[in-house]
């Protein structure tokens, strides 16, 4: 008699357990996590006047006694449940400080705003889309003998579009250098923002907290030659930030102006090496500054939040950027399954970061990203709400809060994580069934004419 799969049985078992029906509860509202958290622990809920118990939950009467949680990786090659619910989440943070909602008032809809893009400066040429890649009329040559130019018409999934033409000629430690100070170079361009807008309106430069508050939003994205571009919706106030009209003089296209000029003129400088120098970093000189507007004349508010949440579920590997796991070997880089561009980039990383000049960037630890350190996303505090106040709003629609006025103690431990074959098949499952549900009601609301989203 042939014998069922381990994966099979393993299911076949589960399903049997007398409370089978509990860890179903569990996996569900994890949303059919690939990854759940196992924890051991209880919580008590106490009254502040007179110490009486109002809740109390102990895992000792869970299935193996443990309580699963979403393990909330954004990635979408990690958890592909927690991830949709995570571009949820940013795409609402990220509207609400568009259009208000969120206790961030509908006023704000009515502020000079922009989504911008900066990019990487070019490290060498590589292969691109177009008509024609790079044509050259003299077909010269480098002087490692490979040809300057490119004939041929790329299709966007073609492997070579933002390959380097001469791998020899790219400067690969500008590229890993640029990354690793890619978050101190967006700190100084949001400080170069609000001092050209001070001087535009002829303030002085320390006054403008004064006067404005710049708030922004920003997504880090690879691009195909591997180099982060950050997209950001940015959003001018008055001093109190969203509850405050910004002046009189801030206005969309002075907005823009600043942004364009501080991109152009902010510069980091890398520290002294023997085997690099010293680098000079700036941004590229493709900057992007597209006014939002409460019209309909400018990109649509939801339309720029889906965009934003789109890439924030997009981890390294995903994009052929590098892996969504970190690297703690020369030999874990020769195995990894990436381009023979992005190996030569973590390659160059590993090397710089055996260089005592380069220590405080933790290049090996960031080898994985190709030395790249920030957040896919950030904001400024007063842009939106957090992460934190959108859960916190989501367990209490869903009846998990605890009463407001109460005493908590809670002690809990991690104990475990991840599923065993069977549970992992039927967590799929519920996922899946999850998700159909989902875009049935997305379809629902789009009919009715409300937000598919």
């Amino acid at each position: 008699m042939r014998q069922l799969p381990e994966t099979d049985r393993d299911a076949i078992r589960i399903a049997q357990d007398p409370n089978f029906a509990r860890w179903l509860e569990q996996v569900t509202a994890t949303g059919g996590c690939a990854h759940p958290v196992h924890l051991s622990g209880s919580t008590t809920a106490l009254d502040p006047a007179t110490g009486e118990i109002l809740h109390h939950y102990n895992t000792r009467t869970e299935p193996g006694e443990r309580l699963l949680v979403r393990c909330r990786n954004r990635r979408a090659t990690v958890c592909a449940p927690c991830s949709r619910l995570h571009a949820g989440d940013t795409f609402h943070l990220v509207r609400a400080g568009l259009i208000g909602g969120k206790n961030v008032p509908a006023t704000v809809r009515d502020r000079p705003r922009l989504f911008i893009t900066l990019t990487a400066p070019s490290f060498g040429a590589v292969h691109r889309t177009g008509e024609r890649c790079r044509p050259r009329r003299d077909r010269g040559r480098c002087e490692h003998g490979r040809p300057l130019g490119c004939g041929a018409t790329h299709d966007t999934n073609d492997a070579r579009v933002g390959q380097p033409l001469c791998a020899d000629c790219y400067d690969y430690p500008a590229h890993i250098l640029w990354h690793a100070h890619a978050g101190k170079l967006w700190d100084r361009f949001v400080i170069g923002v609000r001092r050209q807008l001070a001087s535009s309106a002829g303030l002085v430069q320390s006054r403008f907290a004064d006067h404005a508050r710049l708030s922004f939003a920003r997504v880090a994205e690879y691009q195909k030659r591997a180099a982060v571009h950050v997209h950001a919706v940015v959003r001018l106030d008055g001093p109190d930030g969203p509850n405050d009209e910004p002046p009189a003089w801030g206005t969309a296209d002075r907005l823009a102006d600043a942004v364009r000029a501080s991109a152009q003129r902010v510069m980091v400088r890398t520290p002294y090496s023997a085997a690099v120098g010293e680098l000079a970093l700036r941004w590229g000189v493709q900057v992007d500054a597209r006014p939002l507007r409460a019209d309909t004349d400018g990109p649509d508010d939801d339309a720029v939040a889906a965009y934003v949440a789109k890439y924030v579920t997009k981890g390294a590997h995903e994009t052929g950027a590098g892996t969504d796991y970190r690297l703690t070997t020369w030999g874990d880089i020769d195995s990894a399954r990436v381009t023979d561009h992005v190996r030569a980039l973590m390659r160059t990383c590993w090397r710089l970061g055996g260089l005592p000049e380069y220590a405080p960037m933790q290049l090996r630890t960031w080898a994985h990203t190709l030395g790249y350190r920030g957040h896919i996303l950030t904001k400024s505090r007063a842009y939106s709400t957090t992460y934190a106040a959108l859960r916190a709003d989501r367990a209490e629609h869903h009846g998990q809060d605890i009463v407001p006025s109460s005493v908590t103690d809670a002690q809990w431990r991690y104990v475990g994580s991840g599923h065993s074959p069977g549970a992992a098949l039927l967590a799929a499952g519920i996922a899946e069934d999850l998700a159909t549900s989902r875009e049935f009601a997305q379809g629902a609301a789009t009919d009715r004419g409300g937000c598919s989203v």
